[in-house]
């Protein structure tokens, strides 16, 4: 006897048979997306796209961004060049699209290393106390004490600028704040009755770290870095500008705003548009990170 696509059918002992709906799966996903703040769903969509038009650069960009036309400088849009050329007769699109992997990329990089690094180490400060702890806490605010971006600069102008210098000098200065937040939440979790439970119970450290810590601690942790990505990638921006980030012949949306600058009276978009993208992407992921605050407050 064949069943039905219905919720509700006959077994064959004459009871009833509840079976799932095609598509239930979707509509519980649909559901569960409704819940979220907008500021949440904002970001995510503003996020993925920006995401994905980064991720089909290679295939998207009408030009390479490195080919000089000088009889084109200075253009301003046109169907040849949406957004116009700079003052070497650069596409400002393809430009704009490549320097975005390299910003958003960067500043990918340096804020999971800063998140890892940081939250490890504030988790093993909570469990192990002590002159660890102290020793940890105490190099925070040395950190702390001394202007995130001087120190920044100072080690991409002593070391040389490259990828692998910029990405070391942003991990460097940028892991005490994840230390200390992972540290405190790790404090006021371990008071509670279940990690007291797992140790009456024998269960070992990193035990209680992996099943207790890490996940009740996760949320606040996402949204944080979320808020900090921005950061990250006006920090990027701002060491390209000076120079000391990202080298010729890439360039990022930093470098692209330097270049623009003296030419900015003519064509105003050489500094509008890689200031945008800064501004958009910053946004995007500033409103995740705000959405998952939202949330975390209205399940607690």
């Amino acid at each position: 006897m064949a069943l039905v696509d219905n919720p509700a059918s006959e077994a064959l002992d004459g009871t009833a048979r509840v079976i799932p709906m095609r598509g239930s799966a979707a509509v519980r996903g649909w559901e569960h997306l409704r819940t979220w703040p907008t500021s949440l769903r904002v970001g995510v969509a503003l996020f993925l796209t920006i995401a994905v038009l980064l991720v089909l650069t290679p295939w998207i960009a009408p030009y390479d961004p490195a080919a000089q036309d000088l009889e084109n400088r200075l253009a301003a849009g046109s169907p040849a060049h949406l957004l116009g050329t700079d003052h070497l007769g650069r596409d400002v699109l393809s430009r704009l699209l490549w320097g975005g992997r390299y910003s958003v990329s960067i500043a990918a990089v340096t804020l999971v290393l800063c998140s890892v690094f940081g939250t490890v180490l504030g988790l093993l400060c909570a469990r192990i106390g002590g002159a660890f702890d102290e020793l940890v806490m105490r190099l925070t605010d040395v950190a702390l004490a001394f202007p995130e971006m001087v120190i920044a600069m100072f080690l991409v102008a002593i070391l040389g600028p490259s990828y692998g210098t910029l990405i070391l000098a942003l991990v460097l200065t940028g892991w005490t704040p994840f230390a200390r937040l992972a540290r405190g939440l790790a404090l006021e979790i371990n008071s509670r009755d279940f990690v007291e439970a797992a140790e009456a119970l024998g269960m070992s450290r990193r035990f209680i770290v992996f099943r207790h810590l890490l996940p009740n601690a996760l949320s606040p942790l996402l949204a944080h870095a979320a808020l900090r990505f921005g950061h990250k990638l006006i920090a990027v921006g701002a060491l390209s500008y000076l120079g000391l980030g990202v080298q010729p012949p890439d360039s990022d949306w930093g470098s692209m705003l330097a270049d623009g600058q003296p030419y900015m009276t003519r064509l105003a978009g050489l500094v509008v548009y890689p200031g945008l993208a800064i501004f958009i992407t910053a946004l995007a992921v500033t409103l995740i990170g705000q959405g998952i605050n939202t949330r975390r407050n209205r399940q607690g």
